[in-house]
């Protein structure tokens, strides 16, 4: 593996200033975000450094404690879609033959299905909470991963030391998870940053098209209740109220694609010499 790239290393280290403002968020925001803590869409000043919305809660409050919803869906929702990426994709290249084919037909139809329009309809039935917001998403974008886990495990399981493995007894949960689960592990930390990235901006969406949880402060509803302000771009609350969490949401999507580009180079020695 090689040394990680500027790129990622940036990506890295604003994903760690994010996950330091969520940690931190009770110290950081001046106010409860759910608070009335001033009058209704005041200007930027020293008690709120970017103003209140139009029911007069602290945007900046909201801003930082909008951080630990995105992160906490990019962490749950990649996890998810990842998990059932490699169960389905690690079953399929190890197993070979009819499941091989079977559960590759579930994968091409998962893929061949509008998951975008799926996605808003599930979100509509299900209900509009977090944890629905999480499960949909895990369950609507594995099928990636499971393609790409599949080639790996398929090309693992033919190497000389897994067929010992079997030679020797070992069972198939054994020889998977002792031989080849370690050897694609490169190949499901990439799939893990990818997805969340994935479940950032799905959430984002959802939450702007209202089908979020309207009592969770994400960066996607800030965006969408800022819209709904008749005339926003007629005056400068455009600059403080939608402006920031949009552009907090493509920095973290910005930071979790360097990321992934990062590691994957660093673990594809190929891919990297193309690079250069």
């Amino acid at each position: 593996m090689r040394r990680l790239s500027a790129e990622a290393r940036f990506g890295l280290v604003v994903l760690a200033l994010f996950g330091a403002v969520a940690l931190l968020a009770p110290l950081l925001a001046p106010y409860d975000p759910h608070a009335f803590s001033g009058a209704p869409l005041e200007r930027p000043s020293r008690a709120h450094p970017l103003g209140t919305n139009d029911v007069g809660h602290d945007i900046l409050s909201e801003l930082i404690y909008g951080t630990r919803i995105s992160l906490a869906v990019a962490l749950a929702a990649g996890a998810g879609t990842v998990l059932i990426g490699t169960l389905i994709g690690g079953m399929a290249g190890y197993a070979g033959g009819w499941a091989d084919r079977l559960l590759m037909r579930l994968v091409d139809g998962m893929m061949s299905l509008p998951r975008l329009p799926l996605l808003i309809l599930l979100i509509a039935f299900l209900g509009s909470g977090l944890p629905q917001t999480i499960l949909v998403i895990s369950l609507l974008f594995w099928p990636t991963t499971a393609r790409v886990v599949r080639a790996h495990v398929q090309s693992i399981r033919t190497r000389g030391y897994v067929r010992m493995a079997r030679l020797f007894g070992g069972g198939h949960l054994y020889v998977f998870f002792r031989h080849i689960l370690p050897q694609i592990a490169p190949v499901v930390a990439h799939g893990l940053v990818v997805s969340a990235g994935h479940a950032v901006a799905m959430e984002a969406g959802l939450a702007f098209l209202g089908l979020g949880d309207p009592t969770a402060k994400s960066w996607g509803l800030m965006v969408r209740f800022a819209l709904n302000l008749p005339g926003l771009f007629l005056t400068g609350r455009w600059a403080w109220w939608a402006l920031p969490p949009a552009l907090c949401i493509t920095l973290l999507i910005l930071a979790l694609t360097f990321v992934g580009i990062g590691t994957e180079r660093a673990f594809n020695p190929r891919l990297n010499r193309r690079w250069q």
